[in-house]
């Protein structure tokens, strides 16, 4: 074990509202305990709607179900007990706000950590980074939608939970190929394109976890990444090939081995800008392309775990100050995949 202590604190309906629903907490453990640090505090912040569990028996076990997980992996569970309002319309809302909890735990319990990981895309948390940072503690902060430009930017870390091996799975028709490993799909950027006749570029994906993620030239010695070359024609039809490289697209590609080294095909966009309304016009496809050696990274096994299915018609809830109605049709409600499950379905803002 080295002498780095860590705290890790989880929004867990933040990432569950905004690209994270699936993720893998065990994952997550690994990432923020990256280099052998120790796990000194793992948090993680749910609401409880305890009026729906007295009468909705599949919810209520559901849920135990998931804070049991969550507690086999290390984490402490603080639950947020929904409260119910009625508005002036005289609509049904519920609220339970994880945040000041949050907030005033990873300020109080930081005083001997090193480093502080916040799950969490909510900008409201700016102002707890700079004063986690004042204490001596290197911040680092997970999301995956719709995160705060001002949080990632007063972050020591940001890393989307897209491009961390194994934190969110990935639907493949190969599930038991190892992430990294021909065959594989993974998720990354463009770090080079050529506008020209050519077009072609690199996709850079992490390919495993480790304390060395800040050498991102592939070509480093110890570099946990990998350069995939690829052409624009595996791109999505719709994609505007003129804003990249930019790192707030993330793509997810499968790794193939071609005529001149390791390859990405059957590109998909998956998270930031790139959609235009036209379709891109026919580009050539180059005689011979730059190698690049490919992965041999060995199969690694995951837990095991079971599926949680929320209730049919749950009340809408979520941890934050907006308000959600009562109401959802039974028909929108999305069966959790077979990972560590986020709570039961809750409505998007």
């Amino acid at each position: 074990m080295s002498d780095i202590d860590v705290a890790v604190y989880v929004d867990v309906a933040n990432l569950a509202h905004n690209g994270g629903y699936g993720m893998k907490f065990d994952v997550l453990r690994e990432f923020a305990c990256r280099g052998e640090s120790n796990p000194v505090r793992l948090n993680a912040y749910v609401g409880y709607d305890a009026e729906r569990a007295q009468r909705d028996n599949i919810y209520r076990e559901s849920q135990q179900n998931f804070y049991a997980l969550l507690r086999d992996f290390g984490y402490k569970v603080i639950e947020k007990t929904v409260k119910w309002y009625v508005d002036d319309t005289g609509n049904k809302f519920g609220k339970a706000n994880v945040d000041l909890d949050l907030g005033v735990d990873a300020l109080t319990q930081s005083d001997r950590m090193n480093r502080v990981l916040l799950a969490t895309g909510d900008g409201d948390f700016v102002q707890v980074v700079r004063a986690l940072q004042n204490k001596g503690c290197r911040v680092e902060i997970i999301a995956f939608e719709n995160v705060s430009n001002d949080l990632k930017r007063e972050a020591d870390l940001f890393m989307s939970g897209f491009l961390i091996p194994n934190l969110l799975p990935i639907q493949s028709p190969a599930p038991l190929i190892s992430w990294g490993a021909t065959g594989s799909r993974v998720r990354g950027v463009c770090t080079h394109f050529e506008l020209g006749k050519k077009q072609f570029g690199f996709m850079r994906y992490l390919e495993k976890i480790s304390p060395d993620i800040f050498k991102i030239d592939a070509r480093q010695v110890g570099s946990p990444y990998k350069t995939v070359f690829f052409h624009a024609t595996k791109l999505p039809h719709d994609f505007d090939v003129t804003i990249i490289p930019n790192r707030n697209s993330i793509f997810e590609f499968e790794l193939i081995v071609g005529t001149e080294g390791m390859q990405a095909a059957n590109i998909q966009l998956i998270s930031g800008p790139g959609k235009k309304t036209h379709p891109l016009p026919p580009v050539s496809t180059p005689s011979s392309v730059p190698s690049v050696a490919p992965s041999t990274a060995p199969l690694t096994p995951s837990a095991s775990l079971p599926v949680l299915v929320p209730a049919a018609s749950p009340p809408p809830v979520r941890t934050s100050t907006v308000r959600t109605r009562v109401g959802t049709p039974a028909s929108k409600i999305k069966s959790p995949p077979s990972v560590v499950p986020p709570p039961p379905e809750l409505p998007k803002t």
